[in-house]
């Protein structure tokens, strides 16, 4: 036991002498069968926004409301492996989606084994290099690293007995937004995307796409974000399109690069060839920037975390009481070096030992600083888009110095930034899971064992969903731009060969930058400018919806109060949603045929609808109940 006064003082919520039941089979199993469904939802959300959303909380509710309610167990650390086990799912879907369909964009027959290794060999290196910081960063700096996630997740755990109450706002969201999808996009009853022109305003379009889960995220993320995505979407559909339109109404040549002039394109013409380079150089350096920006809490987290390793080395090792006792670090270390030896070697990719070497790397550094960052911000504001671009750019100039070029070369800088990606991912979600276990008195090494099984559940699942979403709507359309993916792609062109625009996408980073003066988180714009308006516009919704829930709460425990209920309900909505996409793509995929026309042709039905459901997500979240999550 450490001789550390802070440390000692701490007393878990089940101490160290007690043994619960844990990692059960029980456990084991809901843990995946939320882990595969978590997983599902966030790579459809993914590849939709570009966005992924917290699954602890909601798992952890949905967990101690069937434990408890229909098995009728009641053991907390067995709530915190199923919830341990769903956010695996939850960082598998963010680590794949954001980088692996660059491979489907271009053309290339990307097998479920080829998705399932960079998955696996990202998500095991994930979780093994943050095993030796646990001692450090959850255990020794307890009190200055909040993990605002996991410690939130723990507060809903230790409050348990309102869990019932609390899944049925989950499950009533869950059918929601499920039969709003199977209604607009399955059977095709009413048109999910609404659009029209301005009058007088040539090209210049406004539109909303009627999706439950878009409204889910715009609460969740809150109106100032959603704010800024909604900018820059107007600043694209009203300002760039239509001065692109302007300038170019004369034109009887193609101008590169697109085929077609400009006067023969419409307003999705003109995104499709010209706006998305843009917003690709914007979202390129916004991520870069706000890299940038925690520079200095890189650096010091890196040589903090490093410093504490060297002078706790005694402390590292597997304690002595339940919840001191991590995975043995020979098992750690043998693990990270048997994945490297696999990714340098494996026929399925070809990333060679450079590739190996600098995800051994990148890997290992950028999880050491992720890990004391998500401590500190949270997993939502980690800069992983930063680091995963940083990584795919240096290692692409290594391999063009090699001479690894071509469409070879772009596969392998791409698999190298998927699996530190899907590091990052996992590592990021396990400090948080850790930190729940160390407030409620889980066992490490069973949580971190928990999270491996995890992440092979979902791993074998996620392959099978991005395969499935190509066929029915293909990587990279409007239906599916896949916006973080797209990004490594054309980076990836941009580096090792390809034509690109690249004055389309360096007025993307001086619009970046431009913002950033203006005191704008460019990121989150630069999200907005390079989505259809159409997909912004539904989560400025749910963030206005946000915003009036917490400006009428009459006092800071009734706001609290207030948004957890929206946040649960909004948690199923984008569940429901994602699940029933996913349907629906299977069977389009499997030939069943979907009606091309929606039966009611009108716009204002579907807005309507969607106003109606904003409605609903208000009065959920304000509804007055002395049983809700306190």
């Amino acid at each position: 036991m450490s001789n550390n006064s802070k440390e000692s003082k701490f007393v878990p919520y089940v101490s160290a002498s007690k043994s619960l039941p844990e990692l059960t089979v029980t456990a084991i199993i809901l843990g995946i069968i939320l882990a595969i469904v978590f997983g599902a939802a966030n790579a459809y959300l993914g590849l939709l926004i570009g966005l992924t959303v917290s699954a602890s909380i909601p798992a952890a509710v949905i967990s101690m409301a069937i434990l408890r309610g229909v098995f009728r167990r009641d053991s907390i650390l067995e709530n915190n492996i199923v919830q341990t086990m769903t956010t695996a799912g939850e960082a598998i879907g963010a680590g794949a989606v954001f980088t692996i369909p660059a491979l489907f964009m271009w053309g290339m027959d990307v097998s479920q084994a080829l998705i399932l290794f960079i998955v696996l060999t990202g998500g095991f290196l994930g979780v093994f290099m943050m095993v030796p910081l646990r001692q450090l960063l959850i255990v020794k700096e307890h009190e200055t690293l909040p993990y605002p996630e996991g410690t939130a997740c723990a507060e809903v755990l230790k409050s348990g007995e309102q869990g019932g109450s609390s899944a049925k706002l989950i499950g009533v969201g869950l059918v929601i937004g499920g039969a709003v999808k199977a209604l607009g996009d399955g059977f095709k009853l009413f048109k999910t995307e609404v659009e029209t022109g301005i009058t007088g305003f040539k090209n210049a379009v406004v539109g909303l796409d009627a999706f439950p889960s878009l409204l889910g995220v715009g609460y969740i993320i809150g109106p100032r974000v959603a704010g800024q995505m909604i900018g820059g979407g107007l600043l694209a559909w009203i300002v760039l399109i239509p001065a692109i339109s302007f300038f170019g109404s004369g034109s009887t040549t193609p101008i590169f690069p697109s085929e077609v002039p400009i006067s023969e394109l419409d307003a999705w013409g003109i995104w499709d060839n010209y706006i998305r380079y843009i917003g690709a150089g914007a979202v390129a350096t916004g991520g870069l920037i706000t890299l940038i920006k925690t520079l200095p809490t890189l650096f010091s987290s890196a040589f903090a975390t490093l410093k504490g390793v060297q002078a706790n080395k005694g402390h590292l090792k597997a304690g002595t009481i339940r919840t001191e006792k991590d995975i043995p670090a020979k098992f750690v270390w043998l693990g990270m070096i048997v994945v490297l030896l696999i990714i340098a070697f494996a026929p399925v990719t070809e990333v060679g030992i450079i590739g190996a070497v600098a995800i051994g790397i990148f890997g290992f550094l950028f999880v050491t600083v992720a890990s004391r960052i998500v401590g500190i911000v949270g997993s939502s504001s980690s800069p992983t888009s930063g680091m995963t671009i940083a990584t795919l750019l240096i290692v692409a100039l290594i391999y063009k110095a090699t001479g690894f070029t071509g469409m070879d070369g772009m596969i392998a800088v791409v698999t190298v930034a998927a699996i530190v990606c899907t590091a990052l991912a996992v590592s990021g979600d396990v400090s948080q899971d850790l930190k729940t276990g160390y407030i409620v008195g889980g066992t490490p090494w069973k949580q971190q064992v928990a999270m491996m099984i995890g992440v092979v559940a979902s791993a074998a699942v996620i392959g099978f969903t991005l395969i499935l979403m190509d066929n029915a709507y293909t990587m990279g359309s409007a239906e599916l731009p896949a916006p973080k993916a797209a990004l490594m792609k054309i980076l990836a062109e941009g580096v090792l060969g390809g034509d690109l625009p690249w004055t389309l996408i360096f007025i993307g980073t001086a619009i970046a930058i431009t913002l950033e003066f203006f005191g704008l988180n460019s990121l989150s714009v630069a999200v907005g400018i390079y989505l259809p308006v159409h997909t912004s516009a539904p989560i400025m919704i749910g963030g206005f919806v946000r915003y009036f829930v917490e400006r009428f709460a009459k006092s800071k425990e009734a706001r609290k109060t207030r948004v957890d209920r929206g946040t649960l309900f909004a948690s199923g909505l984008i569940a429901g949603e994602s699940l029933i996409g996913v349907l629906i793509a299977i069977l389009i995929a499997v030939g069943v045929h979907v009606p091309e026309v929606a039966v009611i042709a009108s716009n204002l039905i579907p807005f309507l609808l969607f106003l109606a459901l904003a409605g609903v997500l208000w009065y959920v979240s304000s509804k007055r109940n002395k049983e809700d999550v306190s």
